[in-house]
């Protein structure tokens, strides 16, 4: 019997024994007991180490065979832009980067590309990152992205204050893209999360912070939205980012957020770390762009410990 059928002719049974519905309420039991059949919106986990959370996390959303199909081009695009070493939670978690490459080869990528267009000088941030080291031991290749002719100039056509930019090849071309930011403080935008974590895909990023950043980092998804989402929460930079001045920034917390939804992630991303979502402000612009949802209880969450 497929799961519907026995979903209805279970509610069925309970009118008839007199758990009386009224037709909104037996409509609306009937639709939130099928949402529960429908893959997760999101998986959050806690409590364990950054490999570990994701082969959980991302076997309850179904496998990465999900969101690739054997065969296709896939770029992995963590934050490696400072120098900075993996306790300083400056950049992306190199195991957690290294855990989902594999999960990528697995489901049958032809490749899987990684890159950043650094602050810091390119070869110190992948090395002392440890990223650069993971994601060679995972069989995936990493690229420079600091050579300006590997970007190419595109429109966006929706962006209300960024209308063009130039975006490197790997963004534009890749079949699928997996979008990895690590959870941080941020001076300017004063969260670095997944829609942030995206400037690091465009060359001339001081455009954003002369004219609107807030407004131009919810202009850019309108591009192109990542296919998965998996904000990585292990060590959380507090205080003085993006680049922290030492560990004394850093609090280890254990998390680590899936979604599809940009904008969803985000929000949970900052209620881990304890600051009102309001407060930054291109989650909430991102939201009326149509980019996703701020209303966490409209989506179908499984929360894990690992």
């Amino acid at each position: 019997m497929k799961r519907r059928d026995f979903i209805r002719k279970s509610v069925i049974a309970s009118v008839a024994s007199g758990a009386l519905f009224s037709m909104g309420k037996w409509e609306s039991l009937l639709a939130n007991q099928a949402n529960k059949a429908l893959p997760f919106d999101m998986i959050a986990i806690k409590d364990g180490d950054p490999v570990t959370m994701f082969n959980k996390a991302i076997s309850e959303m179904g496998g990465m065979k999900q969101f690739i199909k054997p065969g296709q081009s896939v770029l992995v695009k963590p934050n490696i832009g400072w120098d900075a070493s993996p306790e300083r939670a400056a950049n992306t978690n190199p195991e957690l980067v290294g855990s989902i490459i594999k999960s990528c080869i697995e489901a049958g990528a032809k490749s899987v590309m990684v890159f950043d267009n650094t602050c810091d000088e390119w070869t110190r941030c992948y090395k002392n990152s440890g990223i650069e080291a993971a994601v060679k031991a995972a069989g995936g290749k990493i690229v420079t992205g600091s050579v300006e002719s590997d970007y190419r100039e595109v429109k966006i056509p929706n962006g209300k204050v960024l209308k063009s930019a130039k975006v490197h090849k790997l963004y534009l071309d890749s079949d699928v893209i997996v979008n990895v930011p690590v959870l941080k403080n941020h001076g300017g935008a004063v969260m670095s999360l997944a829609m942030k974590n995206l400037m690091g895909v465009v060359w001339d990023r001081r455009f954003y912070h002369k004219h609107d950043l807030q407004q131009c980092i919810a202009d850019f998804v309108t591009y192109r939205k990542p296919d998965l989402n998996i904000v990585d929460g292990f060590r959380v930079m507090k205080k003085n980012g993006p680049r922290g001045v030492s560990v004394n920034d850093v609090a280890e917390m254990k998390y680590q957020i899936i979604s599809k939804d940009i904008v969803a992630i985000d929000t949970a991303a900052t209620k881990v770390f304890g600051i009102d979502t309001d407060k930054v402000q291109h989650i909430g612009i991102a939201e009326k762009m149509g980019l996703g949802t701020t209303n966490l209880d409209s989506l179908n969450i499984k929360r894990m410990t690992a």
